[in-house]
């Protein structure tokens, strides 16, 4: 299971946000659990609650995603940084032929777009 978080997904499970906390630590604990946080996804939930990143990137079961060129040529196409990175890590890569799932309590964000996704909320 591969699984992309954005930046609501990240301000939540820094506020205790129960189902984030639950893929944090499948991530951590099960294997086959895949939890990735896109930079730009980071900085922006950084913004949101201050600290978060910080927090995340300490935890063992995730996986920043740094923009290479790709992600760079991506991300310069779409209006907002943290969900163009975000959806950028969803897609189909050779290790991941089904791409991700994109995490968010902002399921409206992604109605529309290319991508899969887990809702978040209670």
């Amino acid at each position: 299971m591969h699984i992309v978080l954005d930046d609501s997904a990240m301000a939540a499970a820094g506020q205790g946000n129960v189902l984030a906390s639950r893929l944090i630590h499948r991530a951590h604990a099960e294997p086959g659990w895949f939890l990735y946080a896109p930079a730009c996804a980071l900085v922006e939930a950084d913004r949101i609650r201050p600290g978060t990143a910080e927090h995340l990137a300490a935890l063992p079961g995730i996986t920043v995603l740094d923009l290479d060129l790709a992600a760079v040529l991506a991300v310069a196409r779409q209006e907002t940084w943290a969900a163009a990175h975000s959806q950028y890590a969803a897609l189909p890569t050779p290790d991941r032929p089904d791409g991700a799932i994109v995490a968010t309590t902002v399921p409206k964000r992604w109605e529309g777009e290319p991508v899969r996704v887990l809702d978040l909320n209670p």
